[in-house]
């Protein structure tokens, strides 16, 4: 079991060097080697656990959405709470920011040929799906086109909210995001029930983390 944790601890550490150095050069100008240094790994354990740049890339992406939120009782108000709880961790997580990052650097993966975005869509088009099963999207929906148009504006939202004052004001910009965006998509009396503020970011990642601290 201590092999285990201390591989655990080890990975992560190599994930956050990784994702540090990512953001800070971008992942083309960033090398094995500097991230090397700053994790304070030799080269085997960094190869035992991720085989390439480009492994440790998708491996920081893929901590964008590795965090389990607590269920709710409308699969759209999760939909809400992912969006509201992605935009905190960009404003206080390095390596979710790095996760960004990389999903809108044209070099960093080949995207047209990779999973980066592919992955975050699924996922959006997953929770889309599960709503309209349970009644809570309008019959015109379809799934995946939404879950695009969804990740494509967080995208775009979160770039210019980057631009203008370091994501500082992400949490409002996503609520004005799905209070334009949502009443397209839902049901009226489902929409009505939601809560899309920007304070509930903070209360459902809270929440999440002590659940996990728990289990």
């Amino acid at each position: 079991m201590a092999r285990q944790e201390r591989a655990i601890r080890t990975r992560r550490t190599i994930l956050e060097a990784a994702a540090a150095v990512f953001d800070e050069r971008g992942y083309t100008s960033a090398t094995i080697g500097e991230i090397l240094q700053r994790a304070g790994v030799t080269k085997g354990a960094l190869y035992f656990h991720f085989g390439s740049k480009e492994e440790l890339a998708l491996g920081v992406f893929e901590e964008q959405l590795a965090i389990s939120l607590p269920p709710q009782a409308s699969k759209l108000q999760e939909l809400v709470d992912s969006g509201l709880v992605l935009a905190r961790r960009l404003r206080e997580e390095p390596l979710v920011r790095a996760s960004v990052g990389l999903a809108l650097d044209q070099g960093a993966l080949g995207l047209d040929r990779t999973p980066a975005f592919r992955m975050w869509i699924d996922q959006t088009a997953r929770t889309l799906a599960e709503a309209k099963a349970r009644g809570e999207l309008l019959p015109h929906v379809e799934e995946t086109e939404t879950a695009e148009l969804l990740v494509a504006s967080f995208s775009g939202v979160q770039l210019l909210s980057q631009l203008r004052c370091q994501r500082e004001d992400l949490e409002r910009r996503v609520v004005v995001l799905f209070d334009h965006l949502l009443p397209g998509i839902a049901v009226p009396a489902v929409l009505a029930r939601l809560d899309i503020s920007a304070e509930r970011a903070g209360r459902i990642l809270a929440e999440s983390r002590l659940e996990a601290v728990a289990g």
